[in-house]
């Protein structure tokens, strides 16, 4: 499935167990990390962003866990709580349009929007409230500084990125163009940058007019991908934040699609709306040698 053009596979484990093996198989994170490398190899694998896996919980009405193409265990992905709603609601595993989703980022709220033919079309993820807080991003500041104005060099250039947590850490820097070599030099020397404890995902935004931010993303763990959702959400809070627009609502346009991010200004929480697609359904047979 994919949500603008980021791409997972989708494992349903909703009986406790992975593709029907001893549930034990779930807690090896090695293992599970070296799974979502096999198959998320675009060449010798299914091809993706990473692996998520749909599990029962027991404080929300399902569960998510990702891992990324690194084979890293990752905290949230805003587009693949999209694509988890319609996923469990197009498959009959629930009913409502209303549902709450555990990740390991706290649990997030999510209304499923249907199209003509009864499917799930587009979904609106509460995010939560995006945390400021150095010591919560995390990132390593100088003392006094705000994460909201980071200076850091790499490359033998200079940068001023906004630090923020839409439960996982980004930073995002705004500039007047936004190239292969920011995204793919750049990003990839600041995910691993020392400020990160956890390294982060890097984002290169733009303004264009008022409302409307073209985005490009170094995802932590995945390289450039076509879209991220908390990414989109971390780039709009700190357009917001930094007064580069006046609005509460605004269009985050990224490689595979848009995606509409509101921060509320009574609640302090990000709502992300988007679209979530289904691609194909299979089965695929896992051998590791020993």
């Amino acid at each position: 499935m994919h949500g603008a053009g980021n791409d997972y596979i989708y494992i349903n484990c909703l009986d406790g167990t992975f593709g029907g093996d001893d549930s034990s198989v779930l807690e090896d994170i090695s293992l599970m990390g070296k799974i979502s490398e096999r198959l998320s190899h675009r060449h010798f694998g299914v091809g993706a962003d990473g692996i998520i896996l749909i599990l029962p919980s027991d404080e929300a009405d399902f569960r998510m866990r990702m891992f990324n193409a690194d084979g890293s265990e990752g905290r949230m992905c805003g587009n693949a709580t999209r694509c988890i709603g319609k996923y469990v609601f197009d498959n009959h595993f629930t009913d409502k349009k209303e549902i709450t989703l555990e990740t390991a980022s706290g649990v997030k709220y999510l209304t499923l929007h249907t199209g003509t033919d009864g499917l799930v079309d587009s979904v609106t993820v509460d995010m939560g409230s995006p945390v400021f807080e150095p010591d919560n991003i995390p990132v390593v500041v100088t003392d006094g500084c705000d994460a909201s104005h980071v200076a850091l060099s790499s490359g033998g250039n200079d940068f001023v990125l906004t630090a923020v947590s839409m439960g996982n850490p980004h930073g995002v820097i705004f500039v007047d163009e936004i190239t292969d070599e920011l995204v793919h030099g750049i990003g990839r020397e600041l995910e691993v940058h020392p400020i990160w404890p956890d390294r982060a995902n890097i984002e290169f935004a733009r303004m264009i007019g008022d409302n409307v931010i073209e985005m490009r993303v170094w995802e932590r763990g995945s390289g450039e991908t076509m879209a991220c959702g908390t990414g989109a959400c971390a780039t709009a809070v700190a357009a917001m934040l930094t007064g580069r627009t006046s609005q509460r609502e605004v269009t985050v346009r990224l490689l595979g699609g848009d995606l509409l991010i509101r921060w509320d200004g009574e609640s302090g929480h990000v709502f992300m709306t988007g679209g979530a697609t289904t691609v194909f359904e299979g089965e695929v047979a896992l051998q590791f040698r020993q």
